[in-house]
């Protein structure tokens, strides 16, 4: 059987994610810093805790104020005051968009290799006038792991919800989705050329090989090991959540996938000890429920 392919959400959804090859932007580090620090310790972090974390790869005060701000705005943050100190604690929202990204980063995997055929199918029409809301399901459907096939018609390799898609963006009325499998005289490896840019795919992860195989030069971009792995697990968590799951055996060879994931579990191995020990002893913790 196919595993439920992983579910993306949209607080971290395309809008949001930085453009291939540039460099992580706060709200992506904040992100990576909340989900493997604060996740599931049910605390809050001072400010000023936090702007000393994220300087640490290379984030500025301000930048950190702003992005904690825009997080609270967005309902990814609480706030909390306690005396003449400022604490930020992640709201539930927040907590199941970065439970998906651990599911994805330590479980999942980067490469398929347990697929049995199975397709998820969404046609939808919607009015001309309607753009936003076209844009918008386009957007919530490249996250979930799919690609267009052709007018109208979207595709992604194994069993994905989509009730959740249509119901967020009230659309149900508008889409429909099926499972299935593919029928002479389609083929799975050129339904994945048509509806996946394989290529750029490939691209974004030789980047990331180049970037940070044989601890490359992005470990100068942080000042120990605490910035290493923000930038590090920022970097893996944006590219999986670019890349669709596709199916090992489609796949050109040589991909470089689960090279570059090797090199990933590699250097977080190396830098969790001493990013845990400075965590550690940097930041300012307080458990709101009490």
């Amino acid at each position: 059987m196919t595993p439920p392919a992983p579910q993306r959400t949209p607080d971290t959804g395309p809008d949001d994610a930085p453009e291939r090859g540039s460099a992580p932007r706060p709200q992506s580090l904040m992100l990576s810093f909340f989900g493997i620090h604060v996740l599931g310790t049910g605390t809050a972090l001072s400010s000023a805790s936090v702007i000393d974390a994220l300087a640490r790869a290379d984030v500025g005060e301000d930048a950190v104020r702003s992005t904690l701000t825009r997080m609270v705005g967005r309902g990814l943050l609480d706030r909390h005051r306690r005396g003449r100190r400022m604490y930020f604690s992640l709201t539930e929202r927040a907590a199941a968009v970065l439970a998906d990204g651990e599911e994805r980063v330590r479980r999942t995997g980067a490469v398929n290799h347990a697929w049995d055929g199975t397709w998820t199918l969404v046609g939808f029409s919607l009015p001309e006038s309607w753009r936003r809301e076209r844009h918008d399901l386009r957007s919530r459907l490249v996250w979930a792991g799919f690609g267009p096939l052709q007018s109208g018609l979207w595709a992604a390799p194994g069993r994905v919800d989509v009730a959740p898609i249509a119901a967020e963006l009230g659309l149900g009325d508008r889409i429909r989705a099926f499972h299935g499998q593919a029928a002479a005289p389609t083929e799975a490896g050129p339904l994945l050329r048509t509806a996946f840019d394989l290529d750029a795919i490939a691209a974004d992860y030789r980047a990331f090989l180049a970037r940070w195989g044989a601890d490359g030069p992005a470990s100068a971009d942080a000042r120990d090991d605490l910035g290493r792995q923000l930038l590090l697990h920022t970097d893996w968590l944006e590219l999986v959540r670019r890349d669709p799951y596709l199916p090992a055996e489609h796949l050109p060879e040589q991909w470089p996938a689960e090279a570059a994931e090797h090199t990933f579990r590699a250097l977080s191995e190396r830098y969790d000890p001493g990013a845990r020990r400075i965590a550690e002893g940097l930041l300012d913790r307080w458990d709101p429920r009490t």
